[in-house]
Parts: C-alpha cells; sequence; structure tokens
C-alpha cells in the first residue's frame, strides 16, 4: 500500500556538479548544482536551476553563459566545499586547487579536473519560485582522455566514479516533514505516530 505525502521534490540521487562562470579571471567562480539536467537532444539542450541569491546567479544572468563540468569522488571535497561557501567571500579556484583553463566556445572556464565540462549558453531564464530555470544550448563538450576508449572511441564515463547527491535534507524530509504532514491530513492529527 502506498501513502500520501505533500508535494515534494524527491527524485534522487541527483548528480553533483560544478557550474564555472564568468567572463575574465577576476570575476570567476563556482556554484555546486544538483538541479541540473537534459531537455533536449536536438538541438542539445540542457538546464540549471539557481537561486537569485546566489553570487553566480548575477554572473550567469550577465553573461548568458557556463559550464557544467561533470564531478567525481576525487572532486567529492571541491564539490561540497564549494556549495557551502559564496564566492563573494572566496576565490573557490584558488581555494580548492581546481585548475581554470580556457573553453573553446564560451568565457566562462573549464575544470581541467573535471572528467566532462559541457560549456552551455542561456537560451532563456524561467522564474520558478525558490530558484530560477537557466534553460540553455550545449555550445561544445571537452571530454578528458582517460574517459575515451582507444579502440572505439566511446566515452566510459563509469571509469570516472562520478558523484551524485543523494541529499541528506531529501531523506530527513522524506522521512518526517512529507511522511507527517501526509499523515496529519490523513488523519486529523497533528501527531506523526497516529
Amino acid at each position: 500500500m502506498k501513502e500520501n505525502w505533500k508535494p515534494g521534490t524527491l527524485i534522487y540521487p541527483l548528480p553533483a556538479v560544478l557550474v564555472s562562470c564568468g567572463a575574465t579571471p577576476d570575476e570567476y567562480n563556482l556554484l555546486t548544482v544538483a538541479w541540473t539536467g537534459t531537455v533536449c537532444t536536438n538541438p542539445p539542450m540542457c538546464y540549471i536551476s539557481v537561486r537569485p541569491e546566489r553570487h553566480s546567479y548575477d554572473i550567469i544572468r550577465r553573461t548568458g553563459e557556463f559550464v557544467i563540468n561533470l564531478t567525481t569522488e576525487e572532486l567529492a571535497r571541491a564539490t561540497d566545499w564549494c556549495g557551502v561557501r559564496s564566492g563573494r567571500d572566496h576565490d573557490k579556484f584558488r581555494e580548492t586547487g581546481l585548475t581554470p583553463v580556457p573553453a573553446t566556445v564560451v568565457k566562462a572556464p573549464v575544470v581541467a579536473e573535471a572528467p566532462l565540462s559541457i560549456e552551455c549558453r542561456v537560451r532563456q531564464i524561467l522564474p520558478l519560485g525558490s530558484h530560477d530555470l537557466f534553460l540553455a544550448e550545449v555550445v561544445n563538450i571537452q571530454a578528458d582522455s582517460r574517459y575515451i576508449d582507444s579502440e572505439t572511441g566511446k566515452l566510459e564515463l563509469q571509469k570516472a566514479r562520478r558523484t551524485a547527491n543523494t541529499s541528506h535534507w531529501a531523506v530527513c524530509w522524506a522521512t518526517s516533514a512529507g511522511r507527517s504532514a501526509a499523515k496529519r491530513e490523513s488523519n486529523g492529527s497533528d501527531n506523526p505516530t497516529k
């Protein structure tokens, strides 16, 4: 039997990516994003969702470009660190030891240590509520040759030991707020154990 819960965002695990932005080295920044994905094959398009109060939001809005850098177990510490600190107060590339290198098409840098860097140009910004969605066209992809099979030319991203965000918040929400709210509604009680 299934229980009804209040609406929420429980599509997990999500990829945890490092989004790089900025048109010049003095404004380069990194933002950890878990709300990202593919939306179209032809033309290739993807999205990121960012809170308007985030430092990177204004940079991406102004420049209209960003890079989605896939993360690995080796990048997990830097990915987490970038997610809890603001570029207003920190030079995230310098402080994490990550290397910004020129992208091929966009002005935003790619992260040299990432196995795959997806260069994006913003096509539309959709205000949704807590986050705005940056809908973007993929204009280039840089793939680390270590993950390309030399015989077949196929990308073997599983070798990169990618990371995903299982979100401790989502687990806590699902086991308390979401479930409890649904139970309260169904039994008319504020006690979630009834």
